[in-house]
């Protein structure tokens, strides 16, 4: 079983990325889990056709320790499993801490099964502290994919979340798999992608081009391969999906200083 986290910044995309990618990987056979580490709980929301799943920590709320396994995990598109974490009510403790709260549960419920292939997290934001760091802290995720773009933010985020990977390979054996470019048609973005994973010491393992047929799977509360398996873009998904699947290539980062990575964005023309 191998288990993934999908970090990056806010916006970038990564749930978006996520459930398509594990769409793309269930089609091909995989049995696989997704466990949502983001407060809103959309992580699951396109395997799931929209339903509103009822989170972890609103579970525990309402019906207390003495749950069941079915009660949290709701199965989706071509068999994938889904979990969200949930978090705490607005102004109210730590969001962190769903994610650290569900993975316990999940571990104690029988839910990492032998039969599984992926467990993938698709985790909050840019933060690498806390319970969001949990899943690389604690070496629950053994790889790690960073989602990206051209722009200078999501690349400042994804060198930022390099460092938190360099800090706790060492104690949770956490490895850096690649970078995933969700393209937002930035100038010179495949290039500037691929220098900024060689900077590294990683890879870009694929490039999504941007498409609105993703847009419109979306209103339709649907993966792209869901939604029209035909699409030229459903096909970007199981590149993806053959390309983590095929993997051999995993690397403790070694992140940019701010100064570097601004001089790496305008020798590509993007700053300046």
């Amino acid at each position: 079983m191998r288990q993934v986290a999908i970090y990056g910044k806010g916006g970038i995309g990564k749930s978006t990325t996520t459930q398509n990618t594990v769409a793309a990987l269930a089609e091909a056979g995989k049995k696989v889990m997704v466990v949502g580490c983001d407060p809103k709980a959309d992580s699951t929301r396109l395997l799931l056709n929209g339903l509103c799943q009822k989170t972890v920590l609103d579970t525990l709320r309402d019906e207390g320790d003495d749950i069941e396994l079915d009660d949290i995990l709701k199965p989706g598109f071509r068999s994938t499993m889904c979990v969200e974490s949930g978090g705490p009510e607005p102004g109210v403790g730590c969001a962190g801490r769903g994610i650290i709260t569900s993975i316990n549960l999940l571990e104690s419920l029988g839910a990492y099964t032998p039969d599984l292939d992926y467990v993938f997290y698709d985790v909050l934001g840019d933060v690498v502290c806390g319970g969001f760091a949990m899943p690389i802290r604690e070496g629950k995720a053994q790889e790690i994919y960073i989602v990206a773009s051209g722009e200078l933010m999501a690349l400042y985020a994804a060198n930022n979340i390099s460092k938190g990977i360099q800090k706790y390979a060492q104690t949770g054996g956490v490895r850096l798999g690649g970078i995933i470019c969700n393209s937002r048609k930035v100038d010179r973005e495949l290039d500037l992608l691929q220098a900024f994973a060689t900077e590294l010491g990683s890879q870009l393992i694929h490039f999504v081009p941007r498409d609105n047929v993703v847009q419109r799977a979306e209103i339709n509360k649907k993966t792209v391969i869901d939604y029209d398996p035909k699409e030229g873009q459903a096909d970007e998904y199981r590149k993806l999906a053959t390309a983590i699947n095929q993997n051999k290539m995993f690397v403790v980062p070694k992140p940019m200083t701010q100064d570097r990575l601004e001089e790496l964005m305008m020798s590509y023309g993007i700053l300046g």
